[in-house]
């Protein structure tokens, strides 16, 4: 199986940029997608082969998930099940025969870490105990922005970076409390030690351009399915967006 996971930072504008050039063009069997944007009464476009899943945010323009999945789900469900949370479209769950598949976009401490709190407190902390009850029916693949760079390999300027959104020491923490609790980081996996390989980009300064960017875009996949993984890839060639893709094969 081959699986993509994309913030898309708005699809109607990645639309305009190329998106279904490259979702033609990937044949993915399941394409998970993030921050899209948009409600589901606003979703005009045709995905022939694909069931459609829409989490959308209570505010409009805001948030909001979506996963298109070539094989019918046996169960989709929205959110963690905790109202209060669950009001920003963030997660989306699709139980298969062998797995479940969690398409999340982890909430953004923002600038000035005003929802760091929330985010490490409160958050991760639900966010992780609804995985581990998953795993313990059937193997988890999380997917999405995760909105994290683990380790200092992870993004290009770790030590101006130490305080910011998205490094501190607290998410951090969380990622590893997450890692540590049965499951692998799959291009770490696969690729230790590679340097470079970045999923977001800033629009500042050119950043892209110059590959000073951030690994904050996730497979994660339960330890149970270590055997079953083939390759992990970040797409840094697809444009469309502030962050690229990444990829996922894996076999069943």
């Amino acid at each position: 199986m081959k699986l993509i996971s994309w913030n898309v930072n708005g699809l109607r504008a990645a639309i305009k940029k190329g998106f279904m050039d490259f979702f033609n063009d990937i044949d993915a069997d399941i394409v998970n997608l993030q921050e899209i944007k948009i409600k589901p009464e606003q979703w005009e476009f045709e995905f022939p082969g694909y069931h459609v899943f829409i989490n959308s945010a209570v505010k409009p323009g805001y948030s909001g998930t979506a996963t298109l999945t070539k094989t019918e789900p046996l169960n989709v469900t929205y959110g963690i099940g905790i109202e209060e949370h669950d009001q920003e479209g963030r997660v989306i769950t699709l139980e298969y025969d062998d797995f479940y598949l969690v398409n999340c976009y982890t909430p953004n401490s923002k600038q000035k870490l005003e929802r760091l709190e929330y985010r490490t407190e409160v958050w991760e902390n639900l966010f992780r105990e609804y995985l581990l009850e998953l795993d313990k029916i059937k193997p988890v693949i999380l997917c999405g922005d995760l909105n994290v760079a683990h380790k200092e390999i992870d993004l290009k300027n770790p030590k101006t970076n130490r305080k910011n959104a998205g490094f501190t020491d607290e998410e951090r923490q969380k990622m590893t409390e997450l890692l540590e609790s049965g499951f692998i980081d799959t291009f770490r996996y696969f690729y230790p030690d590679e340097v470079d390989e970045y999923s977001w980009w800033s629009y500042f300064r050119q950043s892209r351009d110059r590959n000073i960017g951030w690994r904050i875009d996730y497979f994660l996949a339960s330890e149970k399915l270590k055997n079953n993984l083939v390759d992990a890839k970040i797409l840094q060639e697809v444009m469309g967006s502030d962050h690229c893709p990444v990829q996922l094969d894996i076999k069943f």
